[in-house]
């Protein structure tokens, strides 16, 4: 049987083909005359609604199943097409007043279900005396929607139409926020842009969940926006939480007025803290309470300390040797021929990383505490550098003990010794602000002095250490190397600060050199110094404006940003140019070589992010696939510290790669990923690797370095710059991967070369990957804490590894801050009951 249409059964009553009945009118009645009237009243167009209606409904009280869907889909279509024509006309024509009002906030919540028009958004009285509470929640999620809807399709011109809905949102805002629907409201004043109306809604129980909510979007909104949805989450906080999001938005004179304003001694102690972990020292006058011992927490003197007595606890202090974490007597190292004596300086040089790192801050080892000039005399000339370096590492944040031990080489009759004990000084020194500043008397001899300075006085900003260095850059007299190192340690030290000066010297230094000069593998540190300076802060050639360009978006995963280092990824080398003077050709050549370079780790530099790392590891495969140019060191940088099984396996089949480039930023690189994890499968990769490249010193030079990385302070350190759960990105560790990453892309001349000594550049990001309980005085204080499901009962520390989490699982204390990580202090729960 067959269901008649609307037009046939208008048909029908037209050709009077179908006899109509009297019908009882609503309610039933029994006169004639009233319902002759009700019969009056109907429209023929109603008549005719009314009648199928009726003969649908009576399709659904038959036998015959098959016509319940049928019937069903038509009641669906006459409902949505008739009830807004029907209930507009009959709004139209009532009379103005309450009754008016009433019937539109009907009619607006009908339309909820049955138009697609906005007319929920076109019929909702304004300032009618029904609240929105009174129609449900999904009535006002409805109505927010087309909100925004109706807003984004405004333009400036229409400002005057905006008012109404502006004041619809004054009202939807405080209904979500008494409703537990924190995160509708702030989508409805993100989607019309006015994110500022939350202030004045929000009470103590709501501005934890709105700052989270706000701060989780940051990664998912355009460039102008994230900026001001963290200002707008600063308003309604508590301090140490307004300190992280000022210091997420590089606001250092917001950063002062709120250490500044907050007058409990506890909180600022805990601040203190988190100041020191980033990397910013805040100038406080001497009349602030208990100024001496913030200013120490802030400039990490504390750490060294600390650091060890986390040591104790899994009784790790023990020093280990190189031939215990590289497992040499399993391995087939021995070399034959002439090139022997060379491969066993080659070799030693990477034992003295190797025990650098793997003892690194833990003030002894098994080569140089106890007989350093034995192990020294066993490296040769610029080897003896960097293995009277590796002390200053071993020695790391012991400031006080630190460089007694480093000062006695500054005496040895060996050049490269002493420069090797200038820069041991910088490395201890490195993180660690102390007031009699001990590595400004390291300013003797160039190149170490000058990279110890960078290392120790990395993010700090300080005049009186740049107006030292400054005029060694733009010396005539000095060489390529060392104007290069200074640029880039000037870098390091004005990381994020826009530095007039430096970039101004830097700039000078680039137009005053020669061709030649400019050919030289130690310019690129030059553009890197400048762009440090600029680290995060968003709006030479092609080689130079890429790399400032990189630095200036660090972690910010600006998609356009990728997309234009895609297009430079994209570009094709063509070097057969032959008009072209030689010289010109080489130099133009090289920087078309690099650029892409730079550009790989450039994506990874911006895209390191939680969110970001995702985007720019599937990016690196369609460059392996497609690009010319690939550099797997830019693996290492979207996951630091994060032995990822996929990046692992990714790398180690690039490590046995036939270009050795590519296989040396390989192996590095998963020792970077690996590094402080004493990740189990990676350090059977590594050894396999040994094994594989025995006979090549090269090959297990890198080898060496990744093992040692990988046991990185026997599995307590990172180099991961982000911290506070993720949060905040460290200028400074980024300043001292990219420096190392940087100048892998030349790895023969650098790396391999002379230059070995820019491997220390990795201990500005190294930190403890750990957490300490304190209570308000800074005893240690002993509690239980959960980390992910498993429950630690800790004396003083805990290790945190990547993404994990930190809670207490006690409810006698409470934190300071939210953020269990690092320093935290405890307050006793003044609820708590035993």
């Amino acid at each position: 049987m067959k269901i008649k249409t609307q037009r046939a059964v208008a048909a029908e009553v037209e050709e009077g083909g179908r006899d109509k009945m009297p019908r009882q009118p609503p309610g039933g009645t029994d006169k004639k005359s009233s319902g002759k009237e009700w019969q009056d009243e109907l429209s023929e167009e109603d008549e005719q609604l009314r009648d199928e209606l009726e003969m649908l409904v009576e399709r659904l009280g038959e036998k015959d199943t098959s016509l319940y869907r049928p019937v069903l889909e038509e009641l669906r279509t006459q409902i949505c097409s008739s009830t807004p024509s029907m209930t507009s006309e009959i709004f139209e024509n009532m009379a103005p007043g309450e009754n008016k009002h009433f019937a539109a906030a009907i009619i607006s919540v009908l339309a909820m279900a049955v138009s697609g028009e906005r007319d929920c958004l076109k019929y909702q009285p304004v300032g009618s005396q029904k609240g929105l509470a009174s129609w449900g929640h999904e009535y006002v999620r409805h109505l927010a929607g087309e909100v925004a809807k109706e807003w984004q399709e405004l333009v400036d011109a229409e400002k005057v139409q905006q008012e109404p809905l502006l004041t619809l949102v004054k009202e939807l805002i405080p209904y979500n926020m008494a409703h537990n629907a924190e995160h509708e409201a702030c989508n409805l004043l993100m989607e019309i842009e006015q994110v500022d109306m939350l202030e004045k809604d929000i009470d103590e129980n709501a501005y934890t969940k709105v700052c989270l909510y706000l701060t989780s979007c940051v990664n998912y909104v355009p460039e102008s926006e994230n900026s001001a949805l963290l200002r707008c989450a600063l308003g309604f906080s508590c301090f140490p939480e307004v300190l992280r999001l000022a210091l997420m938005l590089n606001d250092m004179e917001r950063v002062e007025d709120i250490f500044a304003s907050c007058k409990d001694v506890v909180v600022r102690k805990q601040m203190a803290s988190m100041l020191g972990r980033h990397g910013v020292f805040l100038e406080l006058r001497e009349d602030v309470e208990e100024y001496e011992h913030l200013a120490e927490i802030m400039s990490s003197v504390p750490l060294n300390s600390n650091f060890l007595a986390l040591a104790q606890e899994p009784d790790i202090m023990e020093p280990k040797g190189p031939d215990d974490i590289c497992k040499t007597h399993l391995e087939n190292t021995r070399f034959g021929g002439s090139g022997s004596q060379v491969d066993s300086a080659r070799m030693n040089l990477a034992s003295s990383f190797v025990n650098g790192f793997v003892n690194a801050a833990f003030g002894q080892d098994k080569l140089l505490t106890d007989d350093g000039n034995k192990w020294l005399y066993k490296n040769k000339d610029h080897g003896m550098l960097s293995a009277a370096a590796s002390l200053g590492m071993i020695l790391l944040w012991d400031v006080d003990s630190g460089f007694t031990q480093t000062d006695k080489y500054l005496y040895s009759c060996e050049d490269y010794i002493k420069s090797g004990a200038l820069l041991a000084g910088g490395t201890v020194n490195s993180g660690v602000q102390n007031e009699c500043g001990p590595a400004l008397g390291l300013n003797t001899m160039r190149l170490s002095s000058i990279f110890g300075l960078g290392l120790a006085y990395a993010g700090s900003n300080r005049e009186d250490v740049l107006t030292l260095l400054l005029p060694v850059m733009g010396d005539s007299k000095s060489s390529m190397e060392v104007a290069g190192v200074t640029a880039l340690v000037s870098g390091m030290m004005a990381v994020g600060s826009c530095n007039g000066d430096v970039t101004s010297t830097v700039l000078q230094t680039i137009m005053e050199k020669s061709e030649a000069e400019l050919k030289d593998t130690y310019t690129r540190w030059l553009p890197l110094g400048l762009g440090l300076n600029h680290l995060g802060k968003e709006p030479f050639h092609s080689f130079a404006n890429t790399l400032a360009d990189v630095c200036a978006y660090a972690g910010s995963g600006n998609a356009l940003k990728v997309q234009q280092l895609l297009h430079i990824c994209s570009e094709h080398v063509d070097s057969k140019n032959e008009e072209e003077d030689k010289d010109k050709k080489e130099k133009k050549d090289k920087d078309k070589k690099e650029t892409p370079g730079v550009a790989v780790l450039g994506i990874a530099l911006i895209a390191m992010g939680e969110i970001g790392a995702e985007m720019a590891l599937r990016t690196s495969g369609h460059l392996l696939r497609y690009g010319e140019t690939y550099t797997p060191s830019a693996l290492a940088l979207i996951s630091v510290s994060n032995p990822r099984l996929n990046i692992l396996d990714t790398l180690s089949k690039f490590s046995h790669d036939a270009d050795p480039e590519v296989s040396y930023n390989s192996i590095f690189a998963m020792g970077m990923v690996g590094s402080g994890t004493n990740n189990a499968r990676l350090v059977v990769m590594l050894h396999q690797l040994a094994q594989y490249h025995a006979k090549d010193p090269n090959h297990l030079f890198m080898i060496r370095l990744a093992q040692g990385l990988t046991h990185l302070g026997k599995g307590t350190l990172t180099l991961c710059p982000y911290h506070s759960d993720r949060q905040l990105m460290c200028p400074v560790a980024v300043a001292g991967l990219f420096t190392v990453l940087v100048s892998f892309l030349d790895i023969r001349n650098i790396i391999l070369g002379k230059s070995h000594y820019v491997l220390y550049g990795l201990v500005a990001a190294m930190q403890p990957r750990m957490l300490v309980t304190f209570d308000e005085d800074l005893w240690p204080l002993s509690v239980s804490v959960c980390v992910d499901q498993a429950v630690d009962v800790v004396g003083q520390a805990v290790l945190l590894a990547h993404g994990e989490r930190a809670e207490l699982a006690t409810e006698e204390f409470l934190p300071v801050t939210p953020v269990l990580e690092g320093f935290v202090i405890l307050q006793k729960n003044p609820s708590y009951d035993l």
